[in-house]
């Protein structure tokens, strides 16, 4: 059995990944996928946990009856009390299919993650309050409250964390931004270690948007047309994560970290997301094999994730020591002309508008099944 408790019988590359450190986490949920037992077959693939988000459950709640009888039986209300109801639901029976892993992994991963609504995004005091909802509504210590890190979203998650609230930051581009939720990691922890809180059954992941930078960048680097620029194409999105986790190692082993760590504290793992190729031309497994390296982990789609267990080839540690090679990218990206901060900022305010729809659309699709399902009387 690996450090990460994997099981050593039916080994795929998946299991192979996590010897190397890295947790490969399933992007997507849905109630069929945890009543028929496929979720258990993830698991035994070497899946180590699961992210969801608005869209998911849109198209799940749209496919099917495996809602139905939830939806009558919720009677008269909002369409936000009845996501609420549905989502919590499917996540906390996810939870409870992942508390094995959780179990054997000590607490590192067999997480299900669940999103604050993103609507919320620049409000820290309502943030602070669903998340609270959230965690004791679906009440299992494998729970990850999701948080975006906006300017506002970064109180919110160290108030979260001193709750004693585990925390998946999400929608992190930039450097500098991921830097600020690694402080507002620290900070939480810290508040929480003054309320008497365990920090050792406290966790979190950051996680760090990759393929989103190379298809805002790609598209520019065509704009400007040279061969200079041309040849950039497709490496800023992992230049950008190896660069993070360079961060996460700077932070990772300061005085102040290890004050924290002596009081039984986790460090905050970087979380590759957005993890699905986006341009055909690029391997499939192109942020998968690239980003390889301890302590991190990767979300994946379900495309993604097959192909990495179908041809993915995992040589080891490919992050650790590349730095300068990555800072040379950043470099020559400038050098034609790609602003790096126009581009990871456009990325956050396109990210936050883009979970708004999403979310609006999971409220659009529960209320057209609430109208074709009336609650019973």
């Amino acid at each position: 059995m690996s450090d990460h408790g994997t099981p050593t019988t039916a080994r795929t590359t998946l299991h192979e990944l996590a010897d190397h450190g890295v947790s490969v986490w399933l992007d997507d949920l849905n109630r069929p996928m945890i009543a028929d037992g496929d979720l258990a077959t993830y698991i035994d693939r070497g899946v180590l946990g699961i992210t969801t988000n608005p869209t998911i459950f849109a198209t799940a709640l749209s496919e099917g009856e495996a809602y139905t009888e939830q939806i009558e039986s919720l009677g008269q209300v909002s369409a936000d009390d009845a996501v609420f109801a549905l989502t919590t639901t499917d996540v906390r029976d996810a939870c409870d299919v992942f508390a094995p892993v959780f179990e054997r992994t000590g607490g590192l991963d067999g997480r299900v993650s669940i999103e604050v609504d993103p609507r919320l995004a620049g409000d820290t005091a309502a943030t602070v309050k669903v998340a609270k909802r959230l965690w004791a509504e679906i009440d299992r210590p494998n729970l990850f409250i999701k948080i975006p890190a906006t300017v506002e979203g970064l109180p919110a998650i160290s108030q979260t964390l001193a709750e004693g609230i585990s925390v998946n930051v999400t929608l992190i581009f930039s450097l500098d931004r991921y830097r600020g939720v690694m402080n507002a990691y620290l900070t939480g922890l810290e508040q929480a270690r003054e309320r008497g809180k365990d920090l050792s059954s406290i966790r979190s992941v950051a996680s760090f948007f990759v393929s989103r930078a190379d298809t805002e960048i790609d598209k520019r680097l065509e704009q400007i047309g040279t061969d200079e620029a041309l040849a950039l194409r497709g490496k800023a999105g992992v230049a950008n994560a190896r660069l993070a986790y360079q961060a996460f190692e700077e932070v990772f082993s300061t005085p102040r970290w290890q004050n924290l760590a002596d009081d039984g504290a986790h460090v905050q793992r970087p979380l590759w997301a957005s993890t699905g190729v986006k341009n055909p031309d690029y391997p499939d497994t192109l942020y998968v094999t690239e980003l390889v390296a301890p302590h991190t982990v990767n979300t994946m789609p379900d495309k993604t994730l097959e192909a990495t267990i179908d041809h993915a080839e995992i040589t080891g540690d490919t992050v650790t020591g590349s730095y300068a090679q990555a800072q040379q990218v950043l470099d020559d990206l400038a050098a034609v002309g790609v602003s790096y901060s126009e581009v990871v900022d456009l990325l956050e305010v396109e990210g936050v508008d883009k979970f708004e729809k999403s979310w609006q659309g999971l409220l659009d699709t529960v209320s057209d099944e609430m109208a074709k399902h009336p609650g019973r009387a």
